[in-house]
């Protein structure tokens, strides 16, 4: 028997909680016995020295604090009796605390809560005791991420390289360090479009980059890479500019015949780049002219168009997606007949709702989706994001808030052949997600498969195994509606 009193009980990739918080421990650098210095039911992360008796952590410790998910503050603990006292009060999230060199400054994210779907976080800066606390570069339309003191106390840009190191897709994200010492250094993960990742060096001055690492040379020597070409058009929506980019097949020739492949990205607070993927170099490799892009929600372009989503979604971004087809369509990169589309998380709900409103593709795949929002805000491990921020509204109230913007609600309306694929203990988009459209589409006699991957969380393709299965059941879910491939079309209407 498991008995649950908290909201949220379970959480992608851990499964089902147990009682109680991680706690915050001290051990002398010599060894010996762990000191626990926090105790309770309230997560406290991110533990920073502020000096030798004093420890910065963020948390959110109100006794409400499950009915806020984005809450939190920065608490100083003195280690000498363990006297907690915050140095932020405001509503809203302000975490990530790292000390300045000299230690009389702390610099944080974190940014005022509006109870929105999307809020970037603000870099602030405070003194050692919390007074004085300012916000930095509030003239940055970007949103602050990783952030650490510059050795000197000062910073500038000193690198546009920086790029992601997820292998299957080309997320525009990464890491850095600095090093001490007479001569710091910056080291951070490079971006390529015909390799995965390496780790580059730079000064503080941005000279001399250096490509440390060489990690794939004894492979992609034998590979050839296809080629990437960045694309731009006005959304069909308002005008708005949407970039993207394509990868063409080796024997690509802009004669109307090649099949696509719209790939389209989670989050939806995500940004894509004209990185190497290797589900997009494999798409490409196997005949299909892949493209790729960062419609309206995405990050990177400022935070107006990113939340251009909100109480929005999906919509408005499908007629980005749309624009950027209609693009390929007229360069005749593309033929109409043989248009794919596929995406996971955020991209699988664009994905399962764009087959509710056209019937322009041949063949879709909906990986790990969010296809009822009411489910969504009553049972995934981020309900209660979805409830507050998300829609605004409560469920049993006004459901219609929530399924006007479900594709559940519009699952009559398919005609394309959709493959679902979620992962078994998937938490953040429950499998149940996926098996409901799964089940409309077979009631309405669409062709349709459900795939239920055994042991994967949301993250579906967290080994390489699963990353090749996901790209080889996609591959031939598209090859057997594909119109150009007779022996394909035979199998298909035998088997439906």
């Amino acid at each position: 028997m498991k008995v649950f009193d908290d909201i949220t009980f379970r959480a992608d990739g851990s499964g089902y909680l147990p009682c109680g918080a991680s706690d915050t421990f001290v051990l002398p650098v010599d060894g010996g016995t762990p000191r626990q210095v926090t105790s309770g039911d309230a997560p406290i992360q991110s533990p920073a020295w502020l000096d030798n008796d004093t420890l910065l952590v963020s948390g959110n410790l109100a006794e409400d604090r499950e009915m806020d998910p984005v809450e939190s503050e920065i608490y100083a603990l003195e280690l000498a009796d363990l006297s907690v006292r915050p140095l932020t009060t405001r509503d809203g999230p302000d975490h990530s605390p790292i000390v300045s060199p000299a230690g009389k400054s702390i610099a944080y994210r974190g940014y005022d809560d509006k109870v929105l779907s999307y809020q970037q976080d603000n870099l602030h800066v405070m003194n050692s005791d919390g007074s004085g606390g300012a916000e930095l570069a509030a003239d940055f339309s970007g949103s602050f991420d990783q952030t650490v003191w510059a050795p000197d106390g000062r910073t500038a840009q000193v690198f546009n390289d920086i790029g992601g190191t997820s292998i299957g897709r080309p997320c525009a994200d990464g890491s850095f360090s600095v090093s001490g010492g007479g001569r710091p250094v910056i080291t951070y993960t490079a971006g390529f479009a015909d390799r995965p990742s390496e780790v580059s060096s730079t000064g503080l001055d941005g000279k001399n980059v250096r490509v440390l690492t060489a990690l794939n040379d004894d492979l992609i020597l034998y590979l050839d890479m296809m080629r990437i070409e960045e694309i731009k058009v006005a959304s069909s929506h308002d005008g708005k500019e949407i970039e993207g980019w394509v990868c063409l097949p080796p024997d690509f020739k802009a004669d109307g015949t090649f099949p696509m492949l719209l790939e389209i990205h989670g989050g939806p607070f995500q940004m894509y780049g004209p990185y190497f993927a290797s589900e997009l170099q494999r798409y490409a490799a196997e005949g299909y002219v892949t493209i790729w892009s960062n419609p309206r929600a995405s990050t990177g372009y400022g935070e107006d168009f990113a939340r251009a989503i909100d109480r929005a979604y999906p919509g408005n971004d499908c007629g980005d997606l749309m624009s950027l087809v209609d693009e390929l369509v007229a360069r005749k990169y593309v033929s109409e007949e043989r248009l794919f589309v596929t995406g996971g998380s955020g991209g699988a709900i664009l994905t399962a709702w764009i087959v509710t409103k056209t019937d322009r593709f041949a063949a879709a795949a909906s990986i790990k989706p969010v296809i009822n929002w009411m489910t969504m805000a009553l049972t995934a491990d981020i309900a209660q994001y979805v409830r507050r921020h998300w829609m605004r509204e409560d469920p049993w109230t006004n459901p219609e808030a929530f399924l006007k913007f479900s594709p559940i609600r519009y699952v009559d309306k398919v005609v394309t052949p959709t493959l679902m694929m979620v992962g078994e203990e998937d938490f953040r988009t429950p499998s149940w997600e996926a098996e409901q459209f799964y089940t409309g589409l077979k009631m309405n006699g669409v062709g349709t498969a459900l795939i239920r991957i055994p042991g994967a969380s949301h993250s579906v393709t967290g080994r390489p195994s699963r990353l090749i299965a996901l790209t080889d059941n996609i591959m031939g879910w598209f090859a057997r509606y594909d119109p150009q491939k007779p022996e394909a079309a035979i199998e298909a209407t035998a088997a439906d």
